[in-house]
């Protein structure tokens, strides 16, 4: 080859073809994303032109809005899009009828149904939550208008429609026919690459080998993992059979995954606490156990974990956990040769029953996982699906504020009459709903207006200068791509998401001609200027009405994530870890994004996290381990170590509902009279792991006492001293 000239050289190298598929892996995907939405837009508007829509501009904006670059994100939006319009023109076709005299009415009317479609919005956040937009601002869009020509509002509605309608078409059939990226092998990707990081962080922790700073970030990508993949999952079912067979499987492995997470957590930091304090006659036992699985898992570190590798996988955990209790057992009795406290007797009980625990949970997983290579499988049954928490003062204060713009630019419109105050309210209206979802509001909506602005000054040019100088379709296309390929563009980075809708949404609305183009430089400024000042409101309105990333919603959320601990205390045993991990962890997700550029604000909401997981999973092995007890007289429900159980109860309801020093003292007294109870209730046999149950009641009360004083958590604040030192 060295006789070749050296382009031709350059063109065979290896490292040529390796920047190559990097590129097409990374940049190369949004190129080709781009390049479909310009198929898709110019394919929409074509055919909304020669269908003679009255504004082919509609279906055009419903392109840059569903488009994405999964195939099955756009059937999912697509879906959405097209419920959430029918039900706004039904709403729309209500009020006119009810209120097409009285514009106050129909004002306040429309202020309302807009304030209830964002406070659904936000108490949704997936695509659901368009559905809630869009039957808010589809109201807003064509009820506004309507009202100078009452009789027209149901033509109105139903072109509406059908312009939608075209526009979600072309873009389902584009985004399923060029070059398609399906949301189903994207979650395959996930699903198998997320075990590989998972083990490498196991096998560093169980080894005592990673920091506490990436030890938090860990937990924090794999509670991010575990929100994103339910949604991912919810709209696989739109685009993929073969996926929408095993949705009750990855359900599964999603809950699963959350369940050994958690289960490692409380491993982990048990261990660290005996580490801190020194206890080296129980590590000195433990360690070898923990080696050995952390040698298992090693193997699988880094690496995808493949549907035979998941069989072997299975394999080796059932083995592992077979061998565990007759290894304990051996165990246990040369640690009571060296005498050890009661308080290490506890410790030892309770490092194993958890690491049994962590096995069997991962044994579970590894079998889920291996059952996704069979069409049909028995764990496919599945009924404990994942729940999302949202904050009702969250999802209201999005509905008061929308509300609240609506009322006020809808009054200065009336009061001023100025002709461009329908296009300000109802351009406030998508505003504030499509900015509803997101964590900050305020951003997203001054996003947009930038974005309007840019369109603003482009679409000046090419309306008045370009358009009248050009002839025929293509010519047309030929003008509006760069407008399209620059927001596209700004659309697929994450730090301008707003810039880029703003200038393809609005430059359509203000720039894009109709069949019947009428070219008004008042009208096209009067209408920019409404559509900037609509935006520039629901940007203030966002910053000084209740803003979601301010310190009250962090302290709600907060409150939220401790009650969690009441609902693992007093909620039905059915489901209940799986329900507990799921809007434990989503409650996170919400609070640590609008916690963003809040470090301190982020590691004391994690650190809730840890202990709320912690204390609640104690809690519910406590409670299933009461429930499953044999009738003897000792384990009735008169007996004073389960009357001791239900007082503990009632004292941790009140620390995680009001922590406060005295609470933690409370706490920690009910905590030990309950462990001293059941000490007493089975003396006989508080040393023999296999035969009595009690003996795992006691490694789960001391497990929530070691939680309770753990120096790293919250809690911490309010511990006495001579707490802290005894725990540490």
């Amino acid at each position: 080859m060295n006789h070749l000239p050296a382009p031709v050289r350059w063109l065979y190298s290896l490292e040529w073809r390796r920047g190559f598929f990097d590129w097409a892996r990374s940049d190369g995907v949004t190129w080709v994303h781009i390049f479909k939405v310009l198929i898709a837009a110019f394919l929409t508007l074509w055919l909304a032109m020669r269908l003679e829509l009255p504004q082919p501009r509609t279906a055009m904006i419903t392109v840059f809005i569903v488009m994405q670059p999964q195939s099955g994100q756009v059937f999912a939006k697509s879906f959405y899009r097209f419920l959430g319009t029918l039900t706004g023109s039904a709403v729309m076709v209500a009020l006119i009828a009810l209120f097409a005299q009285n514009t106050v009415l129909f004002l306040g009317s429309l202020a309302i149904w807009v304030g209830i479609c964002s406070a659904g919005a936000a108490r949704c956040r997936n695509f659901r939550a368009y559905g809630f937009v869009l039957a808010g601002y589809t109201a807003a869009m064509v009820g506004l208008p309507a009202l100078a020509h009452p009789d027209g509002a149901f033509m109105a509605a139903v072109w509406r429609v059908l312009e939608i309608s075209l526009g979600i078409l072309c873009s389902t059939v584009v985004s399923a026919a060029i070059l398609p990226k399906t949301a189903g092998a994207a979650m395959h990707d996930a699903l198998y690459k997320r075990f590989g990081v998972f083990a490498g962080f196991v096998a560093e922790g169980l080894r005592g080998q990673s920091t506490q700073e990436a030890y938090e970030a860990s937990n924090v990508r794999f509670i991010g993992e575990s929100v994103g993949l339910e949604g991912m999952r919810s709209v696989t079912v739109f685009e993929d059979p073969h996926m929408r067979r095993r949705s009750g499987r990855l359900s599964r492995l999603n809950s699963e995954f959350m369940a050994v997470t958690t289960r490692f957590n409380a491993l982990h930091q048990l261990l660290a606490r005996l580490r801190s304090r020194g206890v080296g006659s129980v590590i000195s036992v433990v360690e070898p156990e923990m080696e050995l699985l952390a040698q298992l898992l090693e193997a699988y570190s880094g690496r995808s974990l493949t549907d035979k590798d998941a069989v072997v996988l299975a394999e080796q955990l059932a083995e592992f956990k077979t061998r565990l209790p007759a290894q304990v057992r051996a165990l246990r009795v040369s640690f009571l040769e060296n005498q050890p406290s009661d308080t290490e007797f506890l410790d030892f009980n309770t490092a194993f029953e958890l690491l049994f625990r962590f096995v069997d949970d991962l044994h579970n997983y590894a079998l889920t996982h291996a059952s996704l290579a069979d069409h049909t499988h028995e764990r496919e049954r599945w009924d404990q699906p994942f729940i999302s928490q949202t904050n009702w003062w969250s999802a209201a204060a999005s509905g008061i504020r929308a509300a609240f713009i609506l009322v006020v630019l809808g009054t200065y419109w009336v009061l001023t009459a100025w002709p461009s105050g329908a296009m300000m309210t109802l351009i406030a209206a998508a505003t504030v709903g499509l900015s509803a979802a997101t964590p900050n509001p305020k951003r997203m909506a001054f996003q947009m207006a930038c974005g309007t602005f840019i369109g603003a000054i482009v679409g000046f040019v090419e309306m008045f200068f370009v358009l009248p100088h050009i002839d025929g379709f293509p010519l047309l296309c030929l003008v509006l791509t760069p407008v399209i390929v620059f927001g596209s563009f700004l659309t697929s980075r994450a730090n301008y998401v707003g810039v880029g809708l703003g200038l393809l949404i609005f430059f359509s609305t203000g720039s894009v001609p109709d069949n019947l183009t009428i070219y008004n430089p008042y009208q096209f400024i009067n209408d920019y200027i409404a559509m900037v000042m609509g935006m520039l409101v629901c940007a203030a309105a966002g910053a000084i009405i209740l803003p979601p990333n301010s310190h009250w919603l962090w302290s709600r959320l907060e409150q939220d994530l401790r009650e969690q601990v009441v609902y693992a205390i007093s909620a039905k045993l059915r489901g209940l870890s799986s329900s507990l991990e799921s809007r434990t962890r989503d409650l996170m997700h919400q609070a640590y994004g609008l916690a963003a550029g809040q470090p301190k604000v982020q590691r004391e909401l994690l650190r809730w996290m840890f202990v709320v997981l912690e204390v609640g999973h104690a809690i519910i092995e406590l409670r299933k381990e009461q429930a499953i007890l044999p009738i003897h007289p000792a384990y009735a429900e008169s007996q004073p170590w389960r009357q001791a159980i239900r007082v503990m109860g009632r004292s941790l309801v009140r620390l995680f509902i009001a922590p406060s020093e005295n609470n933690l003292e409370r706490a920690l007294i009910a905590v030990d009279h309950a462990i001293s109870r059941v000490q007493a209730a089975d003396e006989p046999f508080a040393r023999n792991f296999d035969t009595s149950a009690l003996v795992r009641v006691q490694s789960y009360l001391h497990f929530i006492r070691t939680s309770l004083l753990d120096p790293q958590s919250p809690l911490a604040h309010f511990a006495q001293p001579q707490g802290l030192e005894h725990a540490s």
